[in-house]
């Protein structure tokens, strides 16, 4: 029973705690899992971790000691410790952009019974002046039909905080929590901190504009026009003149994909073949690698299949793959494209299948 006497309630709190921390534990793991499984399904999103915590037990004392006691006592009001300890179970959600705290709210009001809102980053970005750690927290219980589910019925009624912040905001966080007595401090150390937070809050920004700017080169890419396999059929209709758009990553990724489209490329692969090719043929355009590509692609995969069978336990991987077809276009202006050992073979067998192929113009 809830009483106005602090010495009995902090004893009814930790006898509840350690009664209950196994069922608190299980609560906090589940959570995470479904978290996890409902945040994946939006592809949108991108997250750097989940993970929870269970408060200390003392820890849950204090704040109700420093935050409520005080009120309530003097409201004569009766309490238990419990109920006001909203973080209990902590889940935080880490994403990258600041745009995907939004969309990650969406998905928790969707599915969770939402009790509070604390929106700190609404709160500091309505003032001029102040700068400080942002982030979004809800307080939240298990929303129906999985509060009535047999398999959630043991901590359907616990109540949990859900924190969302950015990978930044995060950073911040934990910086922030380090220095000590901010309200005591003296002002030309505050200004300091205001000045740290404030270009914390900058990279937020800037990693959000950068990340719009990428999805706007992929889309980009996306939209130019990629050459079907083989080389171009001679009733082709002439293309439309365009300027021809400079080679980079997204364009490199859009052609490799088209060629290779059961291939999972790795962006930092990417990224190096990119600066690789880059570094040789510096006035490479989007259009001449994938004219390069389409021209010599069914050459370099015959030589690729009798390259495998003859060591199998060799790949010769996309990556490498395209390499040959900018060497086949252009031996002397892609020389560097293969290592001296690579080339040599490759020249060894384009001369053998010379022998046999007579040359035709038409064709690779």
């Amino acid at each position: 029973m809830p009483s106005t006497d602090f010495e009995r309630e902090k004893a009814e709190f930790r006898d509840y705690y350690g009664a209950n921390i196994k069922r608190i534990e299980d609560a906090k793991d589940s959570y995470i899992a479904l978290l996890t499984a409902l945040v994946a399904r939006n592809k949108s999103v991108e997250i750097s971790k989940i993970e929870g915590r269970v408060k200390d037990r003392e820890e849950c004392i204090r704040k109700f000691n420093l935050k409520y006691r005080e009120n309530l006592e003097k409201e004569k009001k009766q309490y238990a410790i419990k109920e006001y300890i909203s973080d209990l179970i902590g889940i935080r959600i880490v994403c990258l952009y600041e745009d995907d705290i939004e969309k990650i709210r969406g998905i928790i009001e969707q599915h969770f019974s939402v009790l509070d809102i604390t929106d700190r980053i609404a709160a500091i970005e309505s003032t001029e002046s102040h700068f400080g750690y942002k982030g979004l927290h809800l307080d939240v219980k298990l929303g129906p039909p999985r509060s009535t589910a047999e398999e959630y019925q043991d901590y359907a009624n616990l109540a949990f905080e859900i924190q969302v912040r950015t990978i930044v905001q995060d950073s911040w966080s934990v910086l922030d929590h380090k220095i000590k007595y901010k309200k005591a401090i003296p002002n030309h150390l505050k200004r300091r901190i205001n000045t740290l937070a404030a270009l914390f809050e900058l990279a937020d920004r800037e990693f959000k504009l950068i990340h719009e700017a990428t999805l706007h080169e992929i889309e980009m890419a996306e939209t130019e026009e990629t050459d079907a396999l083989g080389p171009p059929q001679p009733q082709q209709a002439p293309r439309r003149t365009t300027t021809p758009s400079p080679l980079n990553a997204f364009g490199l990724l859009r052609i490799a994909q088209h060629f290779f489209p059961n291939f999972v490329f790795e962006p930092h692969k990417v990224d190096s073949l990119t600066a690789d090719i880059m570094k040789i043929s510096p006035s490479l355009s989007r259009r001449d690698l994938n004219a390069f590509v389409r021209d010599n692609i069914v050459a370099v995969k015959e030589y690729q299949a009798e390259f495998e069978r003859e060591n199998p336990d060799d790949t010769l991987t996309p990556y490498v793959a395209i390499r040959h077809c900018l060497y086949k276009q252009d031996r002397t202006a892609f020389r560097d494209a293969l290592t001296n050992v690579a080339r040599e073979r490759f020249d060894d067998w384009l001369e053998r299948r010379s022998a046999i192929k007579p040359s035709n113009p038409g064709a690779q």
